[in-house]
Parts: C-alpha cells; structure tokens; sequence
C-alpha cells in the first residue's frame, strides 16, 4: 500500500475519474478536428491554384480544360488526400505538437497526394481535357505552405491551451537522481510539451521527503496502483536510477497494458540534449550524439536568417561604423577595433570584434586591482569598471559597441541569436554542460541579452544558454530579435 503524503499538492492530483474522461475527450475531438480542417485547406490551396493557373490573366492557357472536370477532380481528391494524411500518422497524437516529423508528414503526403493525380492522369486520361501542368506545380506549392501555416498556428494555439492548464499529461518521473531533476527542470521550463510532473517514483529516499520541490510518491513496486491512484497517464522513466531488473519489471507490467505509457530517458540527459541520430549495425540500435544542435534544415533556415539581418545591416551601419571607429580613436588612444579572443562552435577559438570601449591598458589596472579582478572572475562583469572611456559608456548602454560582430555573422563564426560567447577561461563555469555549449554558435544577441543582461548572475546566463539550447526553434530566434530592439531601448543590464 502506498503511504499517504500529507501534502495539500498532492490532493489536487487525485482526479476524479470523471475528469480525467473529460480531459481525455476534450484532446481527442481536438485532434479529431484536424482531418476536418485538413479537408478545407485541401480544397482551398486546389481551388486557389485553379483561379491562379486558369483565370489569371498574366498566365494565359492554350489548351483544353473544364470546369466541372476540375470541380470532380478537386472533390475527389479531397478524402483521397485527407487518406494520404493518415497514413502519414498524421492524426496521431504522439506525432503532433512538437518537432518537425509533422511538418515533414506534410510536405511527403501532399506530394504522394499531388503523384495520384498523375496517376490519375496516366490511367483515365481524357484526350478532350488536359489535366495542367501549372495546375499541379501550383496546387503542389499551396498545399504545402497553407496545410503547414495551417497546421503552425493549431499547434500554437495547442501551446496556448496548455499554458493555460489545458490538454496536459499528468507524469511522474522514476528515479529521484540527478537526470531525473534535469528532466523535471526541462519540462518545468517548456510548458508546450504539456506535461505535469506530481512527482517522483524511487526505492532508496524515504517516502514523504522532497525531491528538489517535488514528494516522493511511492516504491517502483507500487506503481500499477499509484497509476489508478493518480491517475497517471505516463511514466518518465530515468534508467541511471534504476537498476536492470526494475526496468524488466516495469516493461512487464506496463509493457502491453498497465494503464500508462512508459517512456524512457536515454539515459545521460546531459549528452543528449544536443540531439541524437538513431543507425542500426548488425540488428543492434545504435544512437550517435550530434556534434552540432542545430542541423538539417533548423541550420539552413537558421543561416538565412543571419545573411538576412548581417548583410543589409553591414550595409547600412557603415557609415555609422566609421563615425563610430573615428571617435574611439579621438576619444582615447589605442586601436578603435577591440578583438576578443573566444570561443566557437566545435570548441574552436576566434577573434568576436567589438568597438574599443576600454583604456589600452585594462588587463594590466586588472592586475593592480585584486578586489576589481575578483568580481570579474565571480560575475564576468565589472559593474562601475573604471578601465571603460567616457565614450565606452555610451557605446554599451547603447550596444553599438557589438556592431561590428556583424562581420563575425556573415564569416560564419557567430550567429545573430544564439548563447553568450565566453572566453576559453571561462568553460569551467559551465561544468557538465560544457559540451553542450560547443555545438552551437555564439550570437550576436540571446536570452541572456532580453532576460536582464549584465544584471543577472553567472548561474542564470549559464542556465539560460542552456535553455536556448535545448529548446532551440527558428521562432523562438525571431523573438528574440525583436526583443532584443526593446531591451537596447531600455538599456536594463548594460555596463
């Protein structure tokens, strides 16, 4: 039996058995909406490239085609695409809300659907009526942008929904270790997985006690009657904390049915964040880590969003770049160009350029200044640093001295949004993170440059560069861009 936990949190999660019906029905006709809307956006993008191909007239047609022919067709094709979407999986829960297989399913199933049409076309050809050409590179090309558009914004309105509560999964996590923390730490930070974490499972700590902020619910032993007790719909399972025969256990009670679904953390979540690539050799599943985070086309669109913003920007900062190079060198002597030697992706060192906003001879005052150098080693910042000239004040409150790493962007050694770039010295502060840190790029803007700057501690910048690491998107660059105007604007944190 399993011991009560006099803690008013876990009241909460006793659930009625009714509400977790309703919660259960409410993300099925959700999903279940998907091949309804499907079918309309289908039926738009064919009707649309009709109206384009056949009633535009800057793209004339010279051949044969009817109108009620086209009308069957587009009906006709509707299920049939609708088909193609399912077997895709893309009605299956676990294939949505997250990742990009679905967006993938979508551009693979829109073309298997636009093939039929020329199968179609091969077998039941009518010499009287043409089946364009331009009509199905155009319906190919809508279909795939307004179904993935479409598909985009019900996922972000999913996100939405379960910020506010809604369609989340109540989970424990087996095995109250240090990968268990981390695992609860991320979810805790990406409310869009939508999973709520009551707990955790363990046979070593005492029942009762906190983990983290978490209780411990109960003995590995004991969980097919914590699952009808909570109402538990996954196991998160942390294999470091268990031992092989817990886990042979666990598949055999929850392996077919158990009444909750178990998943599995690789194991070292720390070396897994960084993504995985899954190869098979002799019948043996192997997993490799990726070198880089940010790969396929997450890194092509990533690239042409820093050639998008550091090419016109180079271009149209010059001359405010010269005016800027010609007052550091009247406002105190030495070079107007500052190279900092850092860190890249792979661990490769380079030169990041910046303005010269300190005296030629701040490393030497550093050194004759113990109580200054040890803040500096503490935070990475000195916060009323009198090594900065009267016109490095103004050129970091303003962040202009960082323009010229705009260069670093388009040479491919930085990119415009990315995690803080350090100097060698400083990867000791990112401790087991530290390989995490190389396989991505430093930005020229981040987390840490909308979330309070110089402001925040070295743990915080650690533990937002690791954030943007692990939950890395081409959107969530794009916000960042436009929050970091505001945050120059206010110039929080910059010193």
């Amino acid at each position: 039996m399993i011991e009560s936990i006099p803690n008013p949190i876990l009241g909460a999660h006793r659930l009625t058995a009714r509400k977790k019906i309703a919660w259960q029905s409410d993300i099925r006709y959700l999903v279940a909406l998907l091949p309804v809307l499907d079918a309309c956006f289908i039926g738009m993008s064919l009707a649309l490239a009709y109206y384009l191909r056949f009633k535009n007239p800057w793209w004339p047609y010279y051949g044969n085609f009817s109108a009620p022919f086209y009308s069957q067709l587009v009906f006709g094709l509707i299920p049939i695409w609708v088909g193609i979407f399912a077997l895709y999986r893309l009605y299956q829960q676990e294939y949505l809300f997250g990742g990009t297989k679905e967006y993938t399913g979508i551009i693979n199933a829109v073309t298997l659907g636009l093939m039929s049409v020329v199968l179609y076309s091969f077998l039941f050809r009518d010499i009287n009526v043409d089946i364009s050409r331009g009509w199905l590179l155009t319906a190919w090309g809508l279909a795939i942008s307004i179904l993935t558009l479409h598909r985009f914004t019900f996922r972000r309105v999913v996100y939405g929904l379960r910020q506010q509560g809604l369609f989340r999964k109540r989970v424990v996590i087996v095995g109250a270790n240090e990968e268990g923390e981390a695992i609860w730490q991320q979810f805790k930070t990406a409310t869009r997985a939508g999973m709520d974490v009551i707990g955790f499972v363990d046979d070593t700590l005492p029942l009762n006690s906190l983990f983290g902020k978490l209780p411990i619910l109960g003995r590995t032993s004991n969980l097919k009657e914590m699952v009808r007790r909570y109402d538990l719909e996954e196991l998160i399972v942390a294999p470091t904390a268990l031992s092989r025969e817990a886990l042979l256990d666990m598949y055999r009670t929850f392996g077919t049915n158990g009444g909750a679904t178990v998943r599995l953390s690789p194991g070292t979540f720390e070396l897994y964040t960084t993504g995985v690539r899954v190869t098979d050799a002799g019948n043996v599943p192997l997993i490799t880590l990726n070198k880089l985070r940010i790969t396929g086309i997450d890194a092509f669109l990533k690239r042409a969003l820093e050639f998008a913003v550091a090419i016109p920007g180079s271009i149209l900062a010059a001359p405010v770049l010269l005016l800027i190079a010609i007052a550091v060198k009247l406002d105190s002597p030495g070079p107007a160009i500052y190279r900092r030697r850092v860190i890249g992706v792979g661990g490769e060192e380079f030169d990041a350029f910046k303005f010269r906003t300190m005296r030629v001879d701040a490393d030497e005052y550093l050194e004759r200044h113990p109580e200054l150098k040890k803040e500096f080693e503490e935070t990475g910042k000195i916060k009323d640093d009198p090594r900065i000239t009267r016109l490095g004040h103004f050129l970091r409150k303003t962040s202009l001295d960082e323009l010229p790493q705009l260069i670093n962007v388009i040479r491919g050694e930085m990119s415009i949004v990315g995690p803080r770039m350090i100097t060698p010295a400083e990867m000791e502060k990112f401790g087991k993170w530290q390989h995490n840190r190389l396989t991505v790029k430093p930005g020229l803007t981040g987390l840490w440059q909308v979330s309070g700057r110089s402001d925040l501690s070295y743990t915080d910048r650690v533990r937002l560069d690791m954030y943007y690491i692990r939950n890395y998107t081409i959107w969530k660059d794009i916000r960042i861009l436009f929050s970091t105007f505001g945050a120059v604007l206010r110039g929080d944190g910059a010193y």
